[in-house]
């Protein structure tokens, strides 16, 4: 299975490091087979984004504020592992028609 790097891109001086930290160690404990590597990279400009590889998955401007813990799980298992079951508050991006 293909390793991935994740990159979690902060604002230093809106004081995220933490916001990031955490959100790096959630990624790193739901799916410590699939990601290679977890990066903080620091900023500036009010900065929070976070890709997957080269696609971008979450950017504070783009998307209203900071993620939730899940959503950005679920945003990164629809990439790394689509068919990988996050347990019971789980939804995947595209639920087959009823």
């Amino acid at each position: 299975m293909a390793k991935t790097k994740v990159i979690i891109h902060y604002c230093n001086l809106c004081r995220w490091m933490l916001r990031a930290a955490w959100l790096a160690q959630e990624l790193l404990g739901s799916f410590p087979d699939e990601l290679d590597e977890v990066a903080l990279h620091p900023g500036s400009g009010g900065v929070f984004a976070i890709w997957v590889n080269d696609m971008l998955v979450w950017e504070r401007q783009r998307d209203g504020g900071f993620p939730e813990a899940k959503v950005l799980k679920q945003r990164v298992r629809d990439i790394v592992s689509p068919d990988r079951d996050l347990g019971h508050s789980d939804t995947k991006a595209n639920p087959p028609p009823l």
